[in-house]
């Protein structure tokens, strides 16, 4: 190498960096089936605002290869969602911010203790479908650590390469009818995990701050 390079920092490094540094315009985060094209910036000012707040957990852990994001399946049996991959997270609570319910929820639902996690960003609140304004709080999780998986809401916990959902060309852009309508999402397959809808959509907007 020679001696007036500058080598290039490592991933989990250059997203601590770039999340500390503003944002230009805010971004207009919207959820998998929310018809933004058709939306005034004051029509979703309200539709944020009115909607239930809830809050997510990015966990980014730097393994010897390479730095992962740590994600769930939800348990089967729930009446919402059931399957589906998520991070920890859930409704923000009366007297909670959104990174006291990030935080709670990851230790509630796979027994991930606040010692582990240092959060150093949050990114912008992204609407559902389903009416919720969800608030992404990201964080550097340290190994090692243990979890205790609670089955009434998790069925499994894995680790997905950070650099693969954070590529474009694995950013599907999908549709599908419900309810009579026609629904737009993003969608990620990686190994045997079908990551999609809200899930997708926060790593593509957490792409879009990082990348574009």
């Amino acid at each position: 190498m020679p001696s007036d390079a500058v080598a290039s920092p490592s991933p989990l490094v250059f997203v601590r960096q770039k999340l500390a540094t503003p944002a230009g315009k805010p971004a207009r985060q919207t959820g998998d089936d929310y018809a933004i094209a058709d939306q005034r910036d004051e029509e979703i000012a309200a539709a944020l605002e009115a909607a239930k707040p809830a809050a997510v957990l990015i966990g980014l852990i730097e393994r010897p290869q390479g730095v992962t994001v740590l994600l769930t399946e939800r348990a089967t049996h729930l009446r919402s969602h059931s399957g589906q991959v998520a991070f920890p997270g859930g409704k923000i609570d009366p007297g909670e911010d959104a990174l006291a319910a990030a935080l709670r929820e990851a230790e509630e639902e796979i027994g991930l203790h606040s010692r582990h996690i240092e959060p150093f960003a949050a990114l912008d609140p992204y609407l559902s479908g389903s009416g919720y304004r969800i608030s992404p709080i990201v964080a550097q999780i340290h190994p090692p650590f243990d979890l205790e998986i609670n089955h009434e809401e998790v069925a499994e916990t894995f680790e997905a390469p950070f650099a693969f959902v954070m590529d474009p060309a694995n950013h599907q852009r999908q549709s599908r009818e419900w309810k009579g309508a026609i629904r737009h999402f993003y969608a990620m397959p990686w190994e045997s995990h079908y990551i999609w809808g809200v899930t997708a959509g926060i790593l593509r907007n957490m792409y879009e701050r990082l990348y574009t």
